[in-house]
């Protein structure tokens, strides 16, 4: 026997369904207007010829294809990998560290979790002229701190060679967040695990190898994925403080969408580059997500 609700009561779903229907419209509208709008556009212009001023005339694949003889996309692609690479590995390397230090349990360790944590909240004009300074090559802190130990001066943002690296250092000044996330994590590694890895013997090393990792792994993928796709969205450091420059040593890849799209008006042609950038993102997430069922552990399977 089935028993349906009362008049009364599908009248109050469905005026509660309403109001929140009604609540929900702002963000709902926001999201159209500002977010899928504005994507499924730049996906049109993608497949036109559009310079601002002037209408967009259709051409079809053209602007996909100008990119298999466009150098500069090719440079800026290879820089803003070379970049992921050594930014992931600072960001990764340094933030388990500091994550690993700020789990002792010691007198005031919340003040130097706060005061970790502040820089990464450091607006990043400010960042960028902080690090203008410290490298700065005639007087910057960097070169005065080397010649105390007898190393020759470096031009840094303007050395080639140094260069990007010297911006995948400046990196280590935002990990504070990076920090927070793995100290979460750490936290929630049982007592009683490294309890039972004592009695079998395992010293602090084999303990942070074989406990440690294995169940903050989670926390690792969620930290890479999220190192990699804010390393290849790096724009505000070169754009403020290189330029692009030496030459085209750091002419990351955002960067040149963004002179395509302000600078040269190609905004056809940026939205093509902005689709591809986008593609690749998506499939380093993806390969990232399949590897991980080789080195992640959940406590619930996840298939």
């Amino acid at each position: 026997m089935t028993t349906t609700g009362s008049p009364g009561r599908s009248s109050l779903r469905r005026r509660e369904a309403l109001w929140g229907y009604f609540f929900l419209a702002p963000f709902i509208a926001g999201v159209l207007i500002w977010q899928a709008f504005p994507l499924l556009l730049s996906l049109y212009h993608s497949f036109t010829d559009y310079e601002v001023l002037t209408p967009p005339k259709w051409v079809g694949l053209r602007n996909y294809e100008r990119m298999i003889g466009d150098q500069l996309f090719w440079t800026s692609l290879a820089n803003t990998i070379i970049y992921t690479v050594m930014s992931v590995a600072i960001f990764m390397v340094f933030a388990l560290g500091g994550a690993l230090l700020l789990n002792a349990k010691v007198r005031g360790i919340r003040i130097f979790r706060v005061v970790t944590y502040l820089p990464s909240q450091l607006p990043i004009v400010a960042s960028a002229f902080i690090f203008l300074w410290i490298f700065e090559p005639n007087f910057g802190v960097a070169n005065y701190l080397l010649s105390l130990i007898g190393i020759e001066p470096q031009r840094w943002l303007f050395d080639p060679v140094l260069a990007k690296p010297t911006l995948a250092i400046m990196g280590i000044w935002g990990i504070g967040t990076g920090i927070i996330i793995f100290l979460a994590g750490l936290q929630g590694v049982p007592e009683s695990l490294y309890d039972a890895a004592k009695v079998d013997g395992a010293n602090a090393t084999r303990q942070f190898l074989h406990v440690t990792l294995p169940m903050i792994s989670p926390v690792l993928l969620f930290n890479l994925i999220i190192a990699i796709i804010g390393s290849f969205q790096v724009f505000d450091l070169a754009y403020l403080m290189t330029k692009g420059g030496p030459g085209t040593e750091t002419l990351f890849y955002v960067l040149y969408i963004f002179r395509n799209a302000f600078e040269l008006f190609k905004m056809g042609y940026a939205s093509a580059l902005a689709w591809v950038f986008f593609l690749v993102v998506l499939l380093l997430t993806f390969l990232n997500f399949r590897l991980s069922r080789r080195w992640v552990h959940y406590e619930v399977d996840v298939r």
